[in-house]
């Protein structure tokens, strides 16, 4: 079976596991200062990675997560700021938000493209109306969730804020990513059925049985 979305994201644990680099990266800069932070982050998010190749467990989100922590902490040591530790995260919200708004606009919702490739039905629902409106839903829903974090960590960030904007990145991580699944788990199995339904009535309105239309030649 293809994998979930959440499987993608490395299950529940892996949503944890991408919040213990922050949580150790604030209060190692507080006391211990910029460099030790940088290494201890990079030394959770190397930690983790490990642990998950011990446990067997898919790695590609542990992999995903080391180098996302090398990029925020290599611009942090450039800026020579703890604040540009969150740059990365906060610039990319912005196009991740900035994609999928413009995949709804453009009639193709991530979220859908997403759903037929890893259910293998490919493009199928872009003909069932209904099933691309359920698909704009959770599209929107993801694209509302990027804008949020953009917009409130982005004035943290200008308002030098560290500190809550490690807040901001735990808490408007995997609990808003959770939101945006269940809206998504919702809008997959009403666009499916909606598929279903047109395939039902299609075979309904098809050709004859072959022993009836043999009868009718």
């Amino acid at each position: 079976m293809a994998p979930t979305v959440l499987e993608q994201l490395g299950g529940l644990s892996g949503l944890v596991y991408s919040t213990l680099p922050v949580i150790v990266f604030v209060p190692a800069n507080s006391y211990f200062g910029l460099a030790v932070a940088l290494w201890s982050a990079l030394g959770v998010a190397a930690a983790v990675l490990v642990w998950r190749l011990v446990q067997r467990s898919p790695i590609q989100p542990a992999i995903s997560g080391f180098f996302g922590v090398g990029i925020c902490a290599f611009i942090a040591y450039r800026t020579g700021d703890a604040k540009g530790y969150f740059l990365f995260g906060i610039y990319t919200s912005l196009v991740y938000g900035g994609a999928f708004v413009l995949s709804v606009l453009a009639r193709w919702p991530l979220v859908g493209v997403v759903w037929g490739y890893l259910n293998g039905k490919g493009t199928a629902w872009r003909h069932n109306r209904s099933a691309v409106r359920f698909y704009d839903v959770a599209t929107i829903a993801w694209a509302a969730v990027f804008a949020a974090r953009y917009v409130v960590q982005s004035q943290l960030y200008d308002s030098d804020q560290t500190g809550w904007l490690a807040v901001a990145r735990i808490g408007m991580g995997w609990p808003l990513t959770g939101v945006a699944l269940l809206v998504t788990l919702w809008a997959v199995r009403r666009a499916d059925h909606a598929l279903e339904v047109a395939s039902s009535a299609d075979r309904t309105d098809g050709t004859l049985p072959s022993d009836q239309a043999d009868r009718s030649t």
